[in-house]
């Protein structure tokens, strides 16, 4: 994988991760879950911000940034608390998963840009109730 293909496959990523928290956090009430609504904003604009990020560095390499699709599949049913909070780690399980190969397959500021993703992709699934992982975003052999 090129480290663009890798910029790309990230930011594919990311378009999915701000549809999928645009549908959970319309799905939660602010009064009745505060802590939950709360997180899962944090977590769209931080996945907002990583977005228009990765749109940058894939222009920045002369890339075309590659499109949102028209809709995402939502991870789980999300219609209770347990089920957004599930589908929310799910979430960034996946974009942890992606941040790894990006890590793989850049260098320098790019490869720096993108472990820090990971890390904090790594600490967000922890508070959606994930267990900690010995090398989040690695599948363990």
């Amino acid at each position: 994988m090129t480290p663009l293909q890798a910029l790309q496959r990230a930011l594919a990523g990311e378009h999915a991760a701000v549809y999928v928290y645009g549908v959970l956090g319309a799905r939660v009430s602010g009064s009745r879950q505060p802590g939950l609504s709360a997180r899962l904003t944090s977590a769209y604009d931080v996945h907002r911000g990583r977005r228009d990020q990765l749109t940058s560095m894939v222009r920045a390499s002369h890339g075309s940034p590659v499109a949102a699709e028209t809709s995402y599949e939502v991870p789980t049913p999300a219609r209770t608390a347990p089920q957004i909070t599930t589908a929310a780690r799910v979430v960034e399980q996946r974009c942890a998963d992606v941040y790894a190969e990006t890590v793989g397959a850049t260098s320098r500021g790019d490869r720096q840009w993108a472990i820090d993703a990971l890390l904090d992709a790594a600490v967000r699934q922890l508070s959606f109730g994930a267990e900690p992982e010995r090398w989040p975003g690695v599948a363990e052999l």
